[in-house]
């Protein structure tokens, strides 16, 4: 085959066939990861000079690619997570071409070995355990809206789903009968099962007594709905979070101006991790793929431990404290203790 064809015809069978089909990968992953090659493909042809149409495997070098990943933190200001998710889907199109081209198997080894940007560890923002009470208690549950909402909030905190998982749910996902639980789907449509609270179960109960739950259990209905029945979209899942956070703030000082569902989800992760939790069921809970992906919250709360003890005056440590180094004696021995070793 001609090396061109050869290498459009991997591309696009790797973005219409493989990630939707064989990965079950969601429709923002594959636009994410199609952006990663248009991006690319425009590096190769402003930076590079190279004609897109006549761009091979061959053209695929360790020191193009490690080019392009620089070109996008000093060019298009990308941060170095951003830039790690870029390379994360150029590796996982590598993985898939050495399958379907064992030609080329040396020279993608070499590509996929290319190390990821270090990045700094940040603290995941995230709202007090006293502020998740007074945010969720903020609906009226008087109203249908209300009620809606206040076990929309309730099972986004407890679960510590994604928003996108939180939406995709359908009636029959959600188990009340003890051991109560709920069926997330997350990345790659892998399944995870999290077990609720007693004080969700008994909102969600609430809620589904006027959805006439016993009717609509076998069938595929979306679990949270808007105004004209439709399944709700992660924006209104965002607006209606927004909406009870603005009043939130009138009653508490609150760190940010606005909040995301993921906030949600970080919040849910710390509050276990400082609750003692094992971090590995926190890996499994939040769906996480790899550990390092949770560590970041025990970095967090280590660090957070660390900022508390430095704003500590302690009056028991003096200002300045001798070195060891001016003391003689001991420079003496070590010197001569050296010369005996």
């Amino acid at each position: 085959m001609n090396p061109q064809k050869e290498f459009s015809k991997i591309v696009s069978e790797y973005l219409s066939d493989h990630l939707p089909n064989r990965k079950n990968a969601s429709v923002n992953t594959i636009r994410s990861y199609c952006d990663t090659f248009k991006l690319f493909l425009t590096y190769c042809r402003e930076v590079e000079r190279l004609k897109i149409e006549r761009i091979t495997f061959t053209d695929l070098s360790y020191e193009r690619i490690k080019g392009y990943l620089d070109w996008l933190i000093h060019e298009r200001n990308y941060s170095p997570s951003s830039v790690n998710q870029r390379l994360a889907a150029i590796k996982s199109f590598l993985r898939y071409a050495q399958i379907e081209l064992p030609s080329h198997l040396y020279g993608i080894e070499r590509l996929i070995s290319i190390e990821k940007k270090k990045t700094q560890v940040t603290v995941p923002n995230f709202l007090s355990v006293e502020t998740i009470k007074i945010l969720l208690a903020q609906p009226d549950q008087t109203k249908d809206n209300g009620r809606r909402d206040m076990a929309m909030l309730s099972l986004l905190y407890d679960s510590g789903a994604r928003v996108q998982e939180l939406v995709d749910l359908s009636i029959k996902d959600l188990r009340l009968d003890p051991p109560a639980k709920v069926r997330l789907y997350g990345k790659g449509r892998k399944m995870r099962d999290v077990p609720l609270m007693e004080r969700t179960i008994a909102v969600m109960k609430d809620y589904l007594a006027d959805q006439e739950y016993q009717r609509l259990v076998t069938g595929d209905e979306p679990l949270f709905c808007n105004r004209i029945g439709k399944r709700l979209t992660r924006a209104g899942v965002a607006h209606i979070l927004n909406k009870y956070y603005q009043k939130v703030k009138s009653q508490i000082v609150c760190p940010f101006e606005k909040i995301s569902p993921h906030i949600m989800r970080h919040s849910k992760a710390m509050h276990m991790l400082q609750a003692g939790i094992n971090i590995f069921y926190i890996k499994d809970l939040l769906g996480h793929a790899d550990i390092s992906t949770t560590e970041i919250y025990a970095h967090a709360d280590i660090e957070m431990k660390r900022v508390a003890l430095e704003s500590i005056e302690d009056s028991q440590i003096p200002s300045s404290v001798p070195s060891w180094v001016k003391d003689k004696d001991l420079l003496d021995w070590l010197n001569d203790f050296s010369k005996n070793v």
